[in-house]
């Protein structure tokens, strides 16, 4: 069914419209959910088809006939709900030879979310800053975050594995074990607590719908504090219902779950 109606509206040719629209009709089918696809098992004869599209949409790209190449890796995409970095930054860019922005900056994103690399960053942040949205930092603090986000699942793996090691080593040699080495452990333990606690992939939102609303509080009688431009980026603190508690110039706010697209 999603398939279908994104498709009706893919076939639209005004480039306005595209723009405009792309975002709130992936909403409508992935409200509130995270557009970071994992690959999964696919029948084989589904597998192949879309290992084809893909290398044929490969072909169209590197010959430079990005119009063509698109229809190609959205299906993989969408239909297929694999996607690999290269593959979405690769439609970000055709996305952004067909000039259609807001598209593209979905892609970007998605792709960032899956591989954090500061080369990434930057052209999403500088494709967001041509379009005037909000949430795209371009602070050394956040090129800093970029980075270590890039490693932060095998750095956190290391960590782990060093804490199970050392705890065994204490353990065989506890009689040998003097004070020192337990409390030497101890702040271990809570240099890893703090690598967990200050360094996790924070989520955050795209606004996928035209004219979403930021409120105040979580419910419809809240005061109104602004109108979100679509694609702007929005770090999320939590949930309540219906509503997703956000950051907006530093200051906390609310949007419909139903009006963004959490891409990390």
């Amino acid at each position: 069914m999603w398939a279908q109606k994104y498709d009706t509206i893919s076939q639209q040719t005004t480039v306005g419209l595209k723009k405009t629209l792309i975002l709130l009709v992936l909403a409508g089918f992935q409200p509130a959910g995270a557009l970071n696809f994992k690959p999964f098992s696919l029948p084989e004869p589904d597998a192949k088809r879309f290992a084809s599209t893909a290398q044929r949409g490969d072909s169209l790209f590197e010959a430079a006939n990005y119009a063509a190449a698109l229809p190609c890796y959205k299906a993989v995409v969408w239909r297929g709900r694999q996607a690999s970095p290269r593959l979405l930054l690769r439609l970000a860019y055709a996305e952004q030879q067909a000039h259609h922005e807001t598209a593209a900056l979905l892609y970007f994103s998605m792709a960032q979310a899956q591989e954090p690399r500061l080369a990434n960053w930057r052209a999403l942040a500088a494709l967001a800053a041509r379009q005037r949205l909000l949430g795209y930092p371009t602070t050394w603090q956040q090129e800093l975050r970029v980075r270590l986000l890039r490693y932060y699942y095998p750095g956190l793996q290391a960590l782990l594995a060093g804490a199970v090691l050392a705890a065994v080593w204490l353990l065989l040699r506890r009689q040998r074990s003097g004070r020192a080495a337990w409390l030497g452990f101890g702040a271990y333990v809570l240099a890893v607590a703090a690598y967990l606690y200050w360094l996790p992939p924070a989520a955050a939102a795209l606004v996928a719908r035209p004219g979403a609303a930021l409120m105040a509080g979580p419910g419809a009688g809240a005061a109104w504090l602004s109108t979100a431009a679509l694609g702007d980026r929005l770090p999320v603190l939590g949930r309540e219902d219906i509503w997703l508690r956000v950051q907006w110039q530093q200051r906390t706010a609310y949007v419909r779950a139903n009006d963004v697209l959490m891409v990390e």
